[in-house]
């Protein structure tokens, strides 16, 4: 279960580095590395979704028995 919880701190941590990346590509016009972070947070978000999923499964689990 650890490994779950630190998989999740580094996957906030890469959304927030994705989303600050973001704000300063587009602030300096580089349009491209921006498209590019965004597809990054998005996946990240995605797999985040995913893990969170996982988690409420395995405490819903160990609820029952």
């Amino acid at each position: 279960m650890g490994k779950k919880f630190l998989l999740n701190i580094f996957y906030n941590l890469g959304i927030i580095l994705s989303l600050f990346g973001i704000v300063w590509c587009y602030q300096n016009g580089k349009y491209l590395p921006a498209a590019f972070l965004v597809g990054t947070a998005c996946a990240l978000i995605y797999f985040k979704i995913q893990l969170m999923k996982q988690i409420r499964k395995t405490f819903k689990e160990k609820g029952q028995d």
